[in-house]
């Protein structure tokens, strides 16, 4: 069966579901089945629905190739549980559900989960949804909405006037703007900030990220604290992986090539080792990439596909910068780590049943990507992301140079030398600060209809005081301006003497003319008499 893609915005996760939920529905075979010597009607067999499902996820874009017939079986347990199917008793609510030949339905009851109306982050960081002014550059939030954050620019001219300073010399003063840490660490922020919603393509980023856990601090860290290799550097060595992980994951990385390890002394020492790494970051208290970006990167799950991969990996790229740099740096080793193992053809067969690339991306996509609540669908989930990730890593995790230009671009504009220019008429322009104000969206929307009706009503008065526009043409415009604006040219013209008015000032034919005009006509009608 065909399926939709499922696009970024909120919920995303649950529309996964819905979505799958619906196909499996919709398209899983129901026939008649014997057990026990009696006959079932409409019923599947628990391996027919695996056998089924696991094409399903495998051909299903929002989900791909890399899904083993294991997690389409812990899937179809997640449907038992959610009463998305019964056995055919009509028992449901565990997880007991076996690949062979017990018999399961559907229920006639809906399981579709419902998406809540409010978006998942609707309460934003007070200092990222402000404007700021900075040296004169007014900087506007890039992740506002349409509908809550309409920002309007005023000047307060009370403010301006008592801030005036009074002009004592006849020099030109030249100011150069500071620029302080804290103005390059907001900078990144809302540089990436705004790339990430442009990629993402949405109305607005609060609906899957809470504005709050984006840390400048964290950002600016992972761009600058870097190896030659591009990996952070981590200045407390606490927050580090412990030696004996780091030992086990060089081991495995240059397998046969052992540098802290010696040679292996029994067979399967390639296995154990690989183990204790597994350990270490499944026990981990939370996934690399964190609780609070899981809505985030689901969302980002919905650009793989081929077109769009180039979009992809950029939108990786700036939430990877996002996040701890802690987790940034087991993130970056740990994928070089499986990396290297997936590829390395030396490398012993370190599960029986399993290739050592589908190995490593089961093994470590719970330790990458999962939600808080344990979500359905999180393992389905992560093994894409982390499929992905795998195959584009050493692009995604390094910093992505278009970013850092708009951030030069940005401090450049900061930095910018202003020349103040003394007056002595205090009337005169001299530049100044701006001040900016938040708006309601009722007072824009007041203020977008006035601006506009005074805009028309000062067209409206440059019709009728042109002089140099013919009569015909004057009347011409005003017709054409009555029909559009009916109400406003009643208000400028309520009578109409008051419209005559303004051509009362027409030249009237000369007297002369009329008199040679009549003269023809009486000559002609004394020659008609004549004649008869």
């Amino acid at each position: 069966m065909e399926s939709r893609i499922i696009t970024p915005g909120p919920y995303r996760a649950t529309k996964l579901w819905n979505e799958l939920t619906k196909l499996f529905r919709a398209g899983m075979p129901l026939k008649k089945h014997r057990m026990h010597l009696k006959k079932y009607t409409n019923c599947f067999m628990a391996s027919e629905a695996v056998d089924w499902l696991h094409e399903l996820l495998r051909s299903n874009s929002n989900f791909g190739p890399e899904v083993t017939r294991q997690q389409t079986l812990q899937l179809l347990r997640k449907f038992l549980k959610n009463h998305v199917i019964e056995d055919i008793k009509g028992r449901w609510g565990a997880e007991n559900l076996d690949d062979n030949s017990q018999l399961y339905r559907f229920p006639t009851t809906s399981p579709l989960k419902v998406v809540p109306n409010h978006p998942p982050f609707h309460k934003t960081n007070a200092a990222s949804r402000s404007t700021k002014v900075k040296g004169g550059f007014c900087e506007l939030p890039k992740t506002m909405t349409k509908e809550n954050d309409i920002l309007q620019f005023q000047v307060n001219a009370e403010e301006t006037d008592k801030e005036m300073p009074e002009v004592i010399s006849e020099e030109p003063k030249i100011h150069v703007r500071q620029v302080t840490q804290t103005d390059i660490e907001e900078t990144w922020r809302e540089v990436a900030l705004n790339h990430l919603q442009k990629i993402l393509g949405l109305a607005a980023l609060n609906d899957v990220l809470d504005f709050s856990q984006v840390i400048p601090q964290y950002i600016l860290y992972n761009v600058h604290n870097v190896s030659k290799h591009g990996v952070v550097i981590l200045q407390d060595k606490s927050e580090d992986l412990p030696h004996w992980v780091l030992s086990a994951m060089k081991c495995l990385a240059n397998w046969p090539r052992n540098n802290d390890l010696t040679q292996p002394s029994y067979p399967g020492f390639e296995r154990d080792v690989f183990k204790t790494v597994a350990d270490y970051f499944m026990n981990l208290p939370e996934p690399l990439l964190t609780f609070e970006f899981y809505e985030l990167f689901v969302n980002i799950l919905g650009l793989l596909q081929p077109q769009l991969e180039r979009i992809a990996i950029e939108a990786l790229q700036i939430c990877c910068l996002f996040l701890p740099p802690p987790n940034r740096r087991k993130l970056q080793l740990l994928m070089r780590m499986i990396s290297r193992i997936s590829q390395n053809v030396d490398m012993p067969q370190l599960h029986e049943a399993m290739g050592t690339r589908m190995l490593v991306v089961q093994t470590f996509s719970r330790c990458i990507l999962r939600c808080e609540n344990e979500a359905d669908l999180d393992e389905l989930l992560g093994t894409r992301l982390v499929s992905f990730i795998l195959d584009h890593h050493q692009e995604i995790l390094q910093v992505p140079p278009y970013l850092q230009n708009a951030v030069d671009n940005h401090i450049r504009l900061l930095q910018k030398v202003q020349i103040t220019y003394p007056c002595t008429n205090m009337n005169a322009e001299v530049p100044m600060y701006t001040f900016c104000k938040q708006i309601s969206t009722k007072e824009f929307e007041e203020q977008k209809v006035s601006v506009s009706q005074i805009a028309i009503a000062e067209l409206l008065e440059n019709i009728v005081e042109d002089k140099k526009m013919s009569i015909k043409d004057k009347r011409k415009k005003l017709k054409q301006f009555q029909r559009e604006y009916p109400e406003m040219y009643q208000n400028r013209f309520p009578t109409t003497d008051s419209e005559a008015k303004l051509f009362q000032d027409k030249p009237k034919i000369k007297q002369p003319m009329l008199i040679t005009m009549k003269r023809p006509l009486k000559s002609l009608q004394k020659m008609q008499r004549l004649r008869y």
